[in-house]
């Protein structure tokens, strides 16, 4: 998803040389294939946005997949860039990797400040070990390695699958489903309580183009859009743009995650940039977006 938004808004602004592989191509966990990659290809700037990512029942059922490719992925590409001349890379990182407990809106200070959120820890200290590593990079080796913590990511070319997908898009997916099925109701896991903030890709595709021209700490920064949503009103809002008129249920006997997860984006925001993507816009070209490709 992330890499697709960056691929069509770097190609509008006329960059040529974009160095594309699939991950048949190249698989990201085996150093000998990306080695090889970084020594015929040398490119000069990397946005690291592959990642194996998924919701709370992804993470529950693989976190050893989830703590190993993570690793790997990060591990192997940043230090083949480095090797091979890259001039700078962009990390990707995300916003569990602050405590469950962390006071919000959450600083780029908290991070290491308290216990991760247990439903995901696994592709939390992998991504935090990432920015360790960028930032040793670049004390040791003098390497321009930057790292971006995006908050909760949805849009054209999310997962919509319904067991591995994370809580916007399986909302999609269910409501529509629904809708298609005729179902009189939608079960969805939780209280409803919780408070998410999201993030259009294009917009974070705009804020990761923005921050390989004009940021240069080894300080991680965050990009959000400064506000959040209770569950139960983003399934009311998704439910209404899918068209499904049923009941929402919310099964209480399954995890809510952590209560609250907002940005504080007020860094980001001083250099300039605002993301300029509204939720409802974004649900909706998204839906048009899953219907003409996933339904």
């Amino acid at each position: 998803m992330v890499g697709s938004a960056l691929t069509h808004l770097l190609t509008e602004e006329g960059f040529t040389s974009l160095l594309l592989r699939g991950r048949t191509e190249v698989d990201l966990t085996n150093q000998a294939s990306v080695e090889a990659f970084f020594e015929s290809q040398k490119p000069e700037y990397v946005f690291l946005a592959a990642a194996k990512v998924g919701g709370i029942l992804a993470n529950h059922n693989f976190p050893a997949d989830f703590i190993r490719d993570n690793l790997l992925i990060q591990t192997l590409v940043i230090d083949a860039a480095r090797r091979h001349g890259t001039k700078k890379i962009l990390v990707l990182g995300s916003s569990c990797i602050y405590p469950k407990m962390a006071q919000q809106p959450m600083k780029e200070d908290q991070l290491l400040t308290g216990p991760l959120e247990p439903t995901n820890e696994w592709y939390a200290i992998a991504k935090i070990a990432a920015i360790k590593m960028a930032q040793a990079f670049r004390r040791q080796y003098g390497f321009n390695a930057i790292s971006a913590m995006p908050t909760n990511l949805y849009g054209p070319g999310d997962n919509f699958d319904r067991e591995t997908s994370h809580v916007l898009p399986a909302m999609i997916r269910k409501f529509h489903d629904a809708k298609m099925a005729g179902q009189s109701s939608v079960t969805l896991w939780g209280t409803g309580s919780p408070k998410r903030e999201f993030l259009h890709v294009q917009d974070l595709a705009r804020a990761c183009v923005f921050l390989m021209r004009e940021y240069d700490s080894e300080e991680i920064i965050n990009v959000g859009v400064g506000e959040d949503i209770f569950i139960r009103d983003l399934a009311g809002c998704v439910s209404d743009i899918v068209g499904f008129k049923g009941e929402i249920v919310f099964d209480t006997s399954k995890p809510d995650g952590t209560p609250r997860k907002l940005l504080d984006v007020s860094r980001l925001n001083a250099l300039g940039w605002r993301a300029e993507i509204s939720l409802r816009d974004g649900i909706a070209s998204t839906y048009k977006w899953f219907l003409a490709n996933e339904a």
